[in-house]
């Protein structure tokens, strides 16, 4: 089965799903439906190479030992196991990217560069052997902007990926830098999605002194990942990039309940010469797009649904690092309408992933 005849079959699913479902006329309907659960596209599923395990034991801090001896192994596997746990929880299509940091914390720009190409062919490899079942987000070194330009660019239009996975910032260096005007650029022309996920910078705030809880994923990479995505806002990386489109998942990085905050605070903000022809709020509704990634909470779903509008958020696991069922069940008992449910489950993704482009 070729990709788009799956893409076609999924978009049937979808329109038999919305029939099954016609009866919840109100959200809280689906806490007693018998229906079967809505098949689903997952974006933010992590796997591993086998050069880049050094780089992934950078994460190490961040998470209890369990946790990693666990997750290695699980990011490993790209086979029969994946599968089976995606059958399981009607997850159709996932499309998978490299554990973090990766590249991002590589400080020779040439190694970082030729190990950018070997791992992205590495995942072609795997996808075209379950073309149907897996996507990719490509690997970029950021060290070199043009060349990270140009490695999207071959991603995209020959190896037939939906985008890009970067782990927050490269060796100290922010997405909003002159620099990575040309990498934008491309980007937009592309309508290529750039995931931006978590990373640790390269300072240790003070805050955190004392409190290695806080350390990660329960507080600063949320925090590190919205301070960075508000960097592009403010420096108008949007603003002269209308089609460029950035993803941040665990449900927006807190940026959502925030928004108008944004837009009351930024023209007292001690700003200097930036300027925006709109509002804040503005360009993170039209050029950002979340996903429900390691949050599993009706408020907060419907806090982003209400903030961001029901074409912006979409499903996704954060696999292997949470629970693939929990994952699953709460956006097919979430309390929201169902057709909320049928964008956030596939509709959405397939659009901004733009799953039916083709290749060559």
């Amino acid at each position: 089965m070729k990709r788009r005849d799956f893409i076609a079959g999924a978009a049937l699913a979808a329109g038999a799903n919305a029939a099954a479902f016609a009866v919840a006329a109100n959200p809280a309907a689906s806490e007693t439906s018998n229906s079967k659960p809505l098949g689903k596209i997952a974006l933010e599923e992590h796997f591993m190479a086998p050069d880049f395990i050094d780089y992934f034991a950078e994460t190490y801090p961040n998470i209890s030992p369990q946790i990693a001896s666990f997750g290695l192994a699980a990011l490993q596997d790209l086979g029969e196991r994946r599968l089976a746990i995606m059958d399981q929880n009607r997850i159709d299509f996932s499309v998978l990217s490299l554990a973090g940091p990766g590249l991002q914390v590589e400080k020779d720009g040439a190694v970082a560069q030729k190990k950018s190409k070997q791992v992205n062919d590495f995942l072609a490899g795997e996808i075209q052997k379950r073309p149907t079942r897996f996507g990719g987000f490509a690997h970029l070194a950021m060290q070199n902007s043009a060349a990270a330009a140009d490695e999207l660019e071959r991603c995209v239009r020959q190896l037939g990926f939906q985008g890009a996975m970067i782990n927050g910032q490269t060796n100290g260096e922010y997405l909003d830098l002159d620099k990575y005007s040309v990498f934008w650029e491309r980007a937009a022309a592309l309508e290529a999605p750039i995931y931006l996920h978590p990373g640790n910078p390269i300072d240790h705030p003070a805050v955190y002194g004392g409190h290695s809880e806080l350390w990660g994923p329960v507080c600063s990479w949320a925090f590190e990942t919205a301070a960075h995505a508000l960097r592009l806002v403010f420096a108008g990386v949007f603003e002269r990039y209308p089609k460029a489109k950035l993803v941040l998942g665990h449900m927006g990085e807190t940026l959502p309940i925030s928004l108008w905050r944004f837009d009351s605070r930024w023209p007292i903000s001690h700003r200097g010469s930036m300027t925006l022809a709109q509002p804040p709020s503005f360009y993170i509704k039209r050029n950002i797009a979340i996903t429900t990634s390691g949050v599993c909470s009706d408020f907060s779903l419907r806090c982003a649904l209400d903030a961001m509008g029901e074409s912006n958020v979409m499903f996704s696991v954060d696999y292997p690092f949470e629970k693939t069922e929990l994952a699953a069940q709460f956006i097919d008992n979430a309390k929201i309408a169902e057709a909320e449910r049928i964008n956030v489950a596939s509709g959405n993704a397939k659009r901004i992933l733009r799953l039916d482009r083709k290749i060559g």
